[in-house]
């Protein structure tokens, strides 16, 4: 599978990536014997980068990733969660994940906060080192960013901790004044480089290019929409995106090429695009995404697309 460098870092991904959301009981439970096959298989089909976060199952998928790993390969972890331990008849915090492990997860951007979460992540992955670390989720706290996380994460890289750093978001707007200010090696943006949305072409693609900084991109099924789901940006989608959709359908049908295999490739086709995340929760899920990304897709279809 083709490799591709991270701005100036010494990192290298695969073009394709394991999203590790899914793994840890994103919406639906997953057993810890199909997590493990899941990833097993990921690396049989030669994808050798791996992305979780503390957030994912609150713990969970990172502890099931580091069990399953087998082969050396990149892993990127995020920080700005740290997981508390419930008290006594404290109730779960779900956030979309199925059978949450007993913790509440709790926002800190300190220097000491990104240190101890990339600490706690290290051991729940089982490993001393992570390659990548992401900013998860700075919305609402932008300023902390510049203030303490991101001096953090820089000096980690300076002194060989990490390999790169960056910040991982569903928006555009932010990630590219991130781009823009500060010495960032990656972005990881779900979502704004689609098919049906592509957005990311306004600021946050054009800002990576001059700056040398790399992005990933995730969603690039808008959450199912684009896959045969009824799901746009993890709500029922509109009439008129369904009807995109089915054009899109029409489109890649004259070529041959199903659209979730378009959908999955798109994003790489822009030179600061350096993978594309997709979840993945069984060896067969593994299987269809690796196979849609090896067809072959007529630079026609591109042009009528």
């Amino acid at each position: 599978m083709e490799l591709r460098r991270l701005g100036s870092s010494p990192v290298q991904v695969t073009t394709l990536a394991f999203g590790g959301a899914v793994i840890g009981g994103l919406y639906d439970p997953v057993s810890d014997a199909d997590a493990a096959a899941a990833v097993r298989r990921a690396l049989d089909r030669g994808i050798r980068y791996f992305d979780t976060a503390p957030h994912y199952g609150a713990g969970r998928g990172e502890r099931r990733l580091g069990t399953a790993l087998t082969a050396d390969c990149v892993v990127s972890t995020k920080v700005g969660r740290l997981l508390v331990p419930l008290q006594p008849g404290e109730p779960p915090e779900p956030e979309g994940f199925a059978d949450p492990p007993p913790y509440r997860r709790a926002w800190d951007w300190t220097a000491e906060g990104i240190l101890r979460s990339l600490s706690e992540s290290l051991e729940r992955l089982g490993t001393d080192r992570v390659d990548i670390v992401y900013l998860h989720d700075p919305d609402d706290h932008e300023a902390e960013v510049y203030e303490s996380a991101y001096p953090a994460l820089s000096a980690l890289r300076d002194e060989g901790v990490v390999g790169a750093i960056g910040a991982g978001m569903n928006q555009t707007a932010m990630l590219t004044r991130f781009v823009e200010r500060l010495d960032l090696d990656v972005v990881l943006c779900a979502g704004r480089y689609t098919l049906l949305d592509r957005s990311a072409l306004d600021d946050l693609l054009p800002a990576s290019a001059r700056r040398g900084t790399s992005v990933v991109v995730g969603g690039v099924y808008n959450s199912g929409l684009l896959a045969g789901g009824t799901t746009y940006n993890y709500e029922p989608a509109p009439p008129e995106l369904r009807t995109r959709v089915a054009r899109l359908e029409e489109v890649c049908a004259r070529h041959g090429v199903p659209l979730r295999a378009a959908a999955l490739r798109f994003p790489l086709r822009h030179p600061a695009v350096a993978s594309v995340l997709a979840g993945c929760r069984t060896p067969a899920e593994v299987d269809d995404n690796a196979d849609l990304l090896e067809l072959d897709i007529p630079e026609a279809l591109w042009e009528e697309l």
